[in-house]
């Protein structure tokens, strides 16, 4: 019953979350105005020239792209963070270093993939099917996908869906991997219009490499704050709440479940409920903030 009332309220808040989050507020009062007033000039109107304007530009519209819907679920991954035993710096480095090598090693064949292929990609095209634009088809197939994977991830942390591992000392290692990569991975379905800027002047230049490298630097934004946050966490009072979750396996494992259930229930219900709504496939309900 425990368990059964675990799921049923971390599904119940990533739904509500999913209703009163305002897409305005996220993209364009936080995402936007946040990217302006640290790089200095406006981002949604002065163009990219250069390779180092770029540089810039992707890693601080990743920083202040944090709360974007097709981003925050990233913070979930704060809960695995916590797992170690001891925590204690080095060892929060450590484990922010297999969550960045995941987000990495996903952002940067992205890029390089899209800076291939070039404009033509379908995440820059502007073609609809009805109503219904095909680059935000790819985000809901995508970020359906990415949420299922959370909401296993979660039953798993709670015991429902067993996990065999060849060598269960890689395990918390590899699932930090794995969830790098799902954040990595955001960018594939991510429809934010500063990301769409970076990832059009990406496309135009055909450069594999230049695409790896900004696709990365906007990924590494993304989880910049999360990583500072997991820091603070882990060095105030030496880590006395990583010490008090780590203390009791179930407690622990409750504080996972929670997290990841939320984040994919989240992202299933924000982009394959609500967006299809917009375009009147379905129905979803309406606050007046968003």
């Amino acid at each position: 019953m425990r368990a059964f009332w675990l799921l049923i309220g971390s599904a119940a808040l990533g739904v509500g979350l999913a209703i009163v989050w305002s897409p305005s507020f996220v993209d364009q009062t936080i995402g936007e105005n946040g990217a302006t007033t640290i790089l200095g000039y406006s981002v949604t109107t002065t163009p990219i020239t250069g390779v180092l304007m770029a540089i810039g530009f992707a890693f601080v519209s990743g920083l202040t792209g944090t709360f974007t819907a097709c981003n925050v679920a990233g913070l979930s991954a704060i809960a695995p963070l916590s797992a170690g035993r001891r925590p204690s710096l080095p060892s929060a480095l450590r484990s922010l270093g297999w969550l960045a090598l995941g987000t990495s090693v996903v952002a940067g064949l992205y890029g390089a993939v899209g800076a291939l292929i070039g404009p033509n990609i379908p995440q820059l095209s502007q073609a609809t099917v009805g109503r219904f634009p095909i680059r935000l088809i790819q985000s809901m197939v995508v970020f359906g996908i990415l949420g299922l994977v959370l909401v296993a991830m979660g039953l798993a942390a709670m015991g429902r869906v067993r996990v065999d591992f060849p060598r269960p000392g890689l395990y918390p290692a590899a699932r930090l991997v794995l969830i790098g990569g799902l954040i990595g991975a955001f960018l594939i379905g991510r429809p934010f219009a500063l990301f769409v800027k970076i990832f059009e002047y990406a496309a135009a230049t055909h450069n594999p490499a230049l695409g790896a490298f900004v696709f990365v630097l906007q990924s590494l934004g993304n989880i910049a704050l999360l990583a500072l946050v997991f820091l603070l966490v882990a060095t105030v009072g030496r880590g006395r709440l990583l010490r008090w979750l780590a203390s009791r396996p179930d407690r622990l494992s409750r504080f996972n479940a929670v997290a990841l259930l939320t984040a994919g229930t989240f992202l299933i219900a924000y982009w394959c409920v609500r967006l299809p709504a917009v375009f009147g496939i379905g129905w979803w309900p309406k606050v007046p903030w968003s």
